[in-house]
């Protein structure tokens, strides 16, 4: 290497030492990736068709292995570079801050394989999922708050390793009073986030694909994230709501212990409706549904009002989706039925039709008192 050297300094004897010392580096670096670059492409051609976990795992730590590969390229050459005392203790700072970066983004890359290793065992795409949900609701809110951590960790020792900011965090500490008051008025709504996301691990309010009521929306939780909630509502929009909003305010589960869900569907009869007729409609039109699980069906009257009388049918669905669907379905069956079967079961107005009263007692001669005429309904 010394030869190597001294040959390009009495080719390049006009070049100055610090820019060969930055060419070397570089030059490090760009061999470094070219390495990463073949070798990558040789594992993957031999072991891709046979093992493409392997291929996955190459996939995902490609970038942390770039960046390793790169700072051991300049920790070889740097000793050799002929660089100036300023320069090589400016890129021997960076070296470190460097690995620094490295160790972190590997600690978030192990986490999150981990997490995605766990979660293989679990699936969503069945109707009772509870455990599934309950397991990737736990390990994706301790996940990101893990990784927030890494990173907040990751970052206040690089700052650390710095001079200036070093000497500002100790006279920051030195006067704490009013600056932590400070920083944390400041940052109580990232903490109290932070704080809600674990609890909601823990308690689990809601898990992923929970059906949920809120803000007079319906929709589905789509992703739980370190300060925020992303709520997939029924016209596809996506209401985000902080963390904390599930801790402190009420707000509808209707899948917090299982998927299936009664759905109720209420229309209004006349008085004289054989109920029964109704019932055993019902009864065949739930049996003919694919979305009906079975579990329950049923017909009561709930309301008499001065013009008709309120009948509400319970049917079961297997999810939320499914049961309002069903309603849906159920309802238009027995409105036709109504219509083409029960014409007489529709609601009607009825009143009492008579001519006047004389209240004053005063009839001409032959007159007796009014008759009175005979009730008539109409529709």
């Amino acid at each position: 290497m010394d030869d190597i050297l001294s040959w390009f300094e009495q080719m390049f004897g006009f070049v100055p030492r610090w820019l060969v010392g930055l060419c070397l580096v570089i030059g490090a670096i760009v061999m470094a990736l070219f390495v990463h670059g073949i070798a990558a492409r040789v594992i993957k051609r031999a072991v891709g068709t046979r093992w493409p976990a392997v291929t996955l795992l190459l996939q995902r730590v490609a970038g942390p292995a770039r960046l390793a590969l790169c700072l051991v390229a300049v920790a070889l050459v740097l000793p050799l570079a002929p660089l100036n005392d300023v320069l090589r203790e400016q890129l021997r700072h960076f070296f470190i801050v460097a690995v620094i970066a490295l160790i972190g983004w590997i600690t978030v890359r192990a986490v999150d394989m981990g997490a995605a290793r766990y979660l293989q065992r679990f699936r969503l795409d069945t109707d009772e999922n509870f455990l599934a949900r309950k397991h990737v609701t736990q390990v994706r809110v301790f996940k990101r708050v893990i990784d927030t951590l890494i990173v907040i960790i990751a970052v206040s020792t690089a700052l650390m390793t710095f001079e200036s900011v070093k000497q500002y965090g100790v006279s920051l500490f030195a006067s704490a009073g009013a600056a932590g008051l400070i920083l944390g008025l400041a940052a109580r709504p990232l903490l109290s986030n932070l704080i809600a996301g674990v609890q909601i691990a823990i308690t689990q309010p809601i898990r992923i694909e929970d059906a949920v009521i809120i803000e007079n929306e319906w929709g589905w939780v789509e992703d739980i994230a370190s300060t925020y909630v992303v709520i997939r509502l029924w016209d596809w929009r996506r209401m985000v709501v902080p963390l904390s909003y599930f801790i402190e305010r009420p707000f509808q589960n209707w899948t917090r212990d299982t998927q299936s869900l009664i759905g109720a569907i209420a229309f209004h009869v006349d008085y004289c409706t054989d109920v029964s007729r109704i019932r055993q409609r019902l009864e065949e039109a739930v049996r003919e549904s694919r979305l009906w699980d079975g579990a329950v069906v049923n017909l009561q009257v709930i309301e008499a009002s001065p013009r008709a009388i309120e009948l509400r049918a319970l049917v079961s669905a297997r999810s939320a989706p499914q049961s309002w669907d069903l309603r849906c379905e159920i309802r238009e069956k027995l409105l036709a039925f109504i219509r083409q079967e029960m014409p007489e079961a529709f609601p009607r107005e009825r009143a009492m039709v008579s001519p006047p009263i004389d209240f004053g007692g005063a009839f001409k001669h032959g007159d007796g008192p009014p008759r009175p005429v005979p009730a008539r309904a109409h529709s």
